[in-house]
């Protein structure tokens, strides 16, 4: 008789564990509280599912994961980017690579990795049961099944659990696969959002809410160390609280101990020009202009809803003929395009993060199998560990690596 296997969590990782225990022979039940597989990978990379990232050298891949990277260096070392991705394309499914290495699906749907992920565990024969685990049970310091809320027992050899973090609670990682853990026995290191959006004081952000601004760079300064933590180029989001976007989703990860002003953002509007070029053109501007408002020159450098923001920066109404406009006042304006400041007050909540950071602790895992040190046949894969990456598919790439290497393991 086949020896059993459950694993908790039909996420990512989950997913991955199951399919490879199942295609070593083993009978595996796999338990979610939703009615359907990879809930939280259907809304990733905006529904298109970020999958990977094309690094073909692990010491790219360790640069890119910012929490605890040599922990994974075996799971890496089992399964990288490039067999990620021939595991996807034997399942049929077509892949393209884009700007910073991104793996998506061809198709742009991330349905269709949740539906490759799903083949490829009836393939193998996993028994998915929509039931909400309530416990592990245990003998001997032995993982030995698990009781769901509706009070049902399951007995297994060995058990998985790959049940997410904190964020995306309405895809179903509300945080209890933590406590479990807990009441084993494990640590949980503290839980913090990452890769998120910042909220900010500025009280101007409503009025520009929903603009995107394309081909900025920023630099994020910590006051209390005056020092630079981060810096980057690409794509800001101004939501109604804050800022989003690519690049400010990968500072989030470089962000600790958040309080209220320790964290200033300088963005650089007008990254192509030099300050002496960009003075050189609102100069030029501001001659050929001499009787219009200045708006009109303010208005040809940035997008509509940022015109008046930069003209209260400055001091300015907007009505000022370019002719009285000051070399005070023009220098005042290539400031805060090259140096646009806004404080952060916080992080979004954990709930809108796109991981969590924090988790289980690594040191009482074995790294090359995913196997508790403190309870024998018990595994952990995905975001339930206390390790993440930056955007850009590396937490995928960890789930995947850590559900592949745990499968393999048991």
């Amino acid at each position: 008789m086949a020896k059993k296997v459950i694993v908790i969590g039909a996420g990512a990782s989950g997913l991955m564990a199951a399919g490879r225990a199942a295609e070593r022979g083993y009978e595996v039940l796999l338990f979610d509280k939703n009615a359907k597989v990879g809930r939280k990978l259907m809304i990733t990379g905006k529904g298109r599912c970020n999958l990977t990232n094309y690094c073909t050298d692990m010491s790219e891949l360790m640069d890119n994961i910012p929490q605890n990277n040599r922990f994974l260096y075996s799971a890496f070392s089992n399964f990288m980017p490039s067999d990620i991705m021939a595991f996807y394309e034997n399942l049929g499914v077509k892949l393209k690579v884009e700007r910073g290495n991104r793996v998506f699906p061809v198709s742009d749907k991330a349905s269709d990795i949740v539906d490759a992920l799903k083949k490829y565990i009836d393939l193998n024969r996993v028994k998915f049961i929509k039931s909400d685990v309530k416990k592990i049970l245990t003998k001997d310091q032995k993982a030995t099944g698990i009781i769901t809320k509706d009070g049902e027992k399951y007995l297994a050899d060995a058990v998985v659990l790959a049940s997410g973090g904190l964020s995306y609670p309405l895809t179903g990682s509300n945080g209890d696969g933590y406590e479990m853990a807990k009441k084993l026995g494990h640590h949980i290191t503290d839980l913090r959002p990452s890769l998120i959006g910042l909220i900010c004081t500025d009280g101007w952000l409503g009025d520009a809410a929903g603009l995107s601004l394309r081909n900025i760079s920023i630099k994020i300064t910590d006051r209390e160390k005056n020092k630079k933590v981060y810096e980057d180029f690409g794509e800001l989001l101004i939501t109604h609280k804050g800022v989003s976007g690519p690049v400010i989703l990968s500072a989030s990860a470089h962000l600790k101990d958040m309080k209220t002003d320790k964290y200033e953002i300088s963005i650089d509007l007008k990254p192509a020009l030099s300050e002496s070029k960009l003075d050189d053109r609102l100069l030029r501007e501001i001659n050929k202009n001499g009787q219009k408002e200045i708006k009109t020159v303010i208005a040809s450098l940035v997008p509509s809803s940022l015109i008046n923001v930069i003209l209260k920066k400055c001091g300015l109404s907007g009505k000022e003929k370019c002719a009285v406009i000051s070399k005070e006042i023009r220098k005042k304006i290539a400031l805060n395009l090259k140096d646009f400041r806004l404080d952060v007050k916080d992080f979004c909540p954990i709930e809108e993060a796109v991981i969590t950071r924090g988790g289980i602790d690594i040191k009482e895992i074995n790294p090359k199998t995913m196997e508790s040190k403190i309870v024998k046949d018990l595994y952990f894969t995905g975001e339930i560990i206390d390790v993440d990456g930056y955007t850009g598919g590396f937490n995928l790439t960890i789930a995947f690596a850590t559900g592949n290497l745990a499968g393999i393991s048991i």
